[in-house]
């Protein structure tokens, strides 16, 4: 029977140490999902003494007003016999207590720390393990007692923060209810009852516990709330006899303490039919027991849970990375592995595997063509500019047949308009390539780890582009200055010739300086450059993706590379200098998954052999 119990509080432990009980995620915690019992009663019903009758040890706080002012999470691990009792504080784990009265000034210490020497309470648990051959494997939550009124040095919120503690505990429907009543007092007016009843109207999970029945008036009992006729709970109600003040004042031994208990209800006309189900030991023995069968009908649940807890883990390991490695040659390895993503998701944004490439095709298929369409040839080549571009190209002497001079400064000039489209595309299909890069870098997911590298490698490559920007330009500028350099005469000479009205060639006296003349040279010119224009239309693409596109996919690192290759180990390790908070997220989820996956085998070791 203790296997499973055993199993809880070792898991209950794990998920404390590393912090797994605060529900910061969707999905309830190992902690809130695994059974527990809430210990709740009013300021001196008698909870610190039917704690200290279950554990069989005299070591909690004592006073008057609220003593218990944290929540104590006291595990309690049945040991073999013969092994020393001792308990352990979870903010002191490598220390042990074997005298527990300096457990009881642990206790305060530890309470004051937060709450300083005042009468205030905190929500934040002290987390106490006692490991005895005398106790039940048990987990018990001690809350602080429940109070009507603020006393002087407490604000008045107080009454409401003490009941909204012990709500946050007691209303998770894993929880058992330990309700303490002092049987003095009208069970009508129970501070632990009321609460209860709120959360557990059926006292399914409520375990109620009668105290201070020896004190009662004379010719007075309780039979009518222990046989459950005052109020009915599932569990029957357990009634115990506590130690008395005289009895801490003398530090009587709690073993003595149980013996006078027992004799007690063995000897009292009022509850000698009911001795067998009174007692701390029974009550602790009932506990035992009940929260076997609920962690028994839990454990499907709490099964599915840690699968389902593992899953993510595994998925956010996978997302987080791994851990970085030590030596050089492994970093090197890393920093050039997190480069090749990089990489892949660049092209992909070129190749059409993500969007963004096709942009590019834009600036060709639209920008370029529009660009080409507005250039002011017909200004450039109007009947005023081509007279005037003639007679400086003639000089003093002018031309004899035809004006070539002035033809090749009129194609030179309107050419010249072609750099600033060709330009422009350079500089467009640049800046898509910046934007891809940044983009390509923010969707690197393994890079996200590493600010440095990740700004590093941006460096690089903006770098890389200016010089593949640098390498276009010269090459789109090249294909137009080639274009003036060199005119295709064959266009020139199946230009048609002027003819007279009879149909005979017209004289080479003819008015070579008539505004007819003229503007068929500028005709001749501008269909000239319409189809240099188609030509460039083709060519400067040809150019921009041979210099920039094709560039970027093949070396846009290569020089990264080479500077890589000399950085020492201690460069390389500041390239991976990963966030704090990310390494610290990595290790804290591969504890957990730890404990997940310790806590699967045990369960299914646990039932299998149940």
């Amino acid at each position: 029977m203790d296997s499973l119990i055993g199993l809880v509080n070792r898991i209950q432990r794990a998920c404390t140490v590393l912090g797994d009980h605060g529900g910061d995620a969707a999905l309830p915690t190992l902690w809130e999902a695994l059974p527990s019992v809430a210990v709740v009663g009013g300021q001196s019903s008698g909870k610190s003494s039917v704690l200290e009758s279950i554990v069989g040890r005299d070591f909690l706080p004592r006073g008057s007003g609220i003593v218990t002012r944290r929540p104590l999470v006291l595990q309690l691990h049945k040991t073999e016999d013969g092994i020393q009792e001792h308990a352990e504080f979870l903010h002191l784990p490598r220390k042990r207590f074997t005298d527990f009265s300096k457990v009881r000034d642990e206790i305060e210490e530890e309470t004051n720390r937060l709450t300083g020497n005042s009468k205030q309470i905190s929500p934040v648990p002290i987390h106490l393990s006692i490991h005895s051959p005398n106790v039940v494997n048990l987990t018990l939550i001690d809350l602080p007692g429940l109070t009507k009124v603020a006393v002087e040095g407490q604000p008045e919120s107080i009454v409401q923060e003490i009941e909204n503690m012990i709500y946050s505990y007691i209303e998770k429907p894993n929880c058992l209810i330990l309700a303490i009543t002092p049987a003095n007092q009208d069970i009508a007016t129970s501070d632990a009852i009321k609460v209860a009843r709120q959360v557990d109207p059926t006292g399914e999970r409520t375990f109620g516990v009668l105290t201070k029945l020896d004190l009662m008036d004379k010719g007075t009992n309780a039979l009518d709330v222990l046989e459950g006729k005052s109020y009915r709970l599932q569990i029957p109600w357990v009634g115990v006899v506590n130690r008395s003040q005289a009895d801490i004042n003398r530090n009587t031994d709690m073993i003595a303490a149980r013996q006078r208990e027992s004799e007690f209800f063995a000897t009292s006309p009022d509850y000698s039919h009911l001795a067998s189900k009174m007692g701390s030991q029974y009550l602790a023995s009932l506990l035992s027991k009940h929260l076997e069968s609920v962690i028994r009908a839990r454990i499907p649940g709490i099964a599915s849970l840690i699968t389902r807890s593992i899953d993510e883990l595994e998925a956010e390991l996978l997302h987080l990375g791994r851990p970085i490695a030590v030596d050089t040659g492994a970093q090197l390895y890393t920093v050039l592995e997190l480069c090749r993503a990089f990489e892949r998701v660049f092209k992909e944004h070129l190749d059409g595997g993500r969007p963004g490439g096709n942009r590019i095709y834009i600036v060709f298929d639209h920008q370029l063509p529009a660009a080409l369409r507005k250039l002011p040839l017909d200004r450039h080549l109007s009947l005023q500019n081509v007279k005037r571009v003639i007679s400086e190209a003639d000089g003093y002497q002018p031309h004899l047949i035809a004006p070539e001079q002035g033809y090749r400064r009129l194609v030179e000039s309107s050419l010249n308009y072609f750099k600033g489209p060709a330009q422009a595309s350079v500089d467009a299909v640049h800046f898509i390539l910046k934007e891809l890069v940044r983009k390509s870098l923010t969707e690197t997911e393994e890079l996200r780890r590493f600010p440095t590298l990740q700004a590093e490698i941006a460096a690089a490559s903006n770098e890389a582009l200016e010089r593949f920007r640098e390498d276009s330009k010269k090459a789109t500028l090249r294909m137009v200055e080639m274009e003036s350099s060199y005119l295709t005469v064959e266009f020139f000479r199946k230009l048609p010739q002027e003819f007279e009205k009879g149909g005979n060639p017209a004289p080479q006296s003819a008015d070579r300086y008539s505004d007819g003349h003229f503007q068929r040279i500028g005709s001749n010119v501008l269909s000239y450059i319409g189809m240099i224009s188609d030509t460039l239309r083709n060519t400067i693409p040809k150019a921009v993706v041979h210099c920039q596109v094709r560039e970027s996919k093949r070396t846009l690192l290569d020089h990264f590379y080479v500077q890589l290759g000399k950085k020492e180990g201690r460069q390389l390790a500041q390239l991976l200098d990963e966030d704090y908070t990310l390494t610290e997220r990595r290790k804290l989820c591969a504890k957990r998954l730890e404990l997940y996956r310790s806590a699967r085998d045990e369960i299914d070791a646990v039932c299998w052999s149940g």
